[in-house]
């Protein structure tokens, strides 16, 4: 079931929440699920603040400064969640290369509820409310260590292309692979 954001919710149940929209982000809920990412980030971005939990709330104001101030300006910009109870459980955004496919980005899981299927669960279900949109082709890029991810890819059809990441803004990384799942899969 595809909910749009601001919609009424229904107890119980595990939703797919499809924000297209900044403003329409529970910021709490939504941070909740990037937690571990963001304290990880705290390294590259604030390397210099020794207050681990005042980098994080830097990193988590500059993750949602970046969403709603430039992700969703891109064109189809979607902000994927499964949240299951009232709680958000799993995450992803995607959005329109131009001329190009649709990139996936930042599939994360709420660290108290991995390996429970979530990231699968998540994924199989925008591929299902992209698919009743039209043919499409979805790329990613996973780090090549990250084996759980790698395997959730794996699981919903997509098939590694590149054993190097070419990023949104043109660079390459080696430590990554390039995943994508298409319609009409080349033999």
């Amino acid at each position: 079931m595809t909910h749009q954001a601001g919609e009424p919710e229904t107890g119980g149940e595990k939703m797919l929440l499809k924000i297209t929209d900044g403003q329409a982000l529970d910021e709490r809920r939504l941070m909740d699920v990037y937690a571990e990412s963001n304290l990880e980030n705290t390294d590259f971005f604030c390397p210099e603040e020794p207050d681990k939990e005042a980098a994080v709330r830097m990193v988590e104001s500059g993750f949602l400064d970046f969403l709603k101030n430039e992700f969703f300006k891109e064109p189809e910009a979607v902000c994927w969640v499964l949240e299951e109870d009232g709680v958000w459980v799993s995450a992803l955004r995607t959005c329109k290369i131009p001329e190009g496919p649709y990139y996936l980005e930042a599939l994360e899981t709420r660290p108290d509820r991995r390996r429970q299927g979530y990231g699968v669960r998540l994924l199989s279900e925008v591929l299902d409310a992209m698919k009743a949109e039209g043919p499409f082709r979805l790329c990613d890029c996973v780090g090549k260590k990250n084996a759980a991810s790698l395997k959730a890819h794996e699981k919903c059809g997509f098939r590694r292309v590149a054993d190097f990441a070419v990023c949104v803004d043109g660079s390459v990384n080696q430590k990554m692979y390039t995943l994508c799942w298409d319609d009409k899969p080349s033999v």
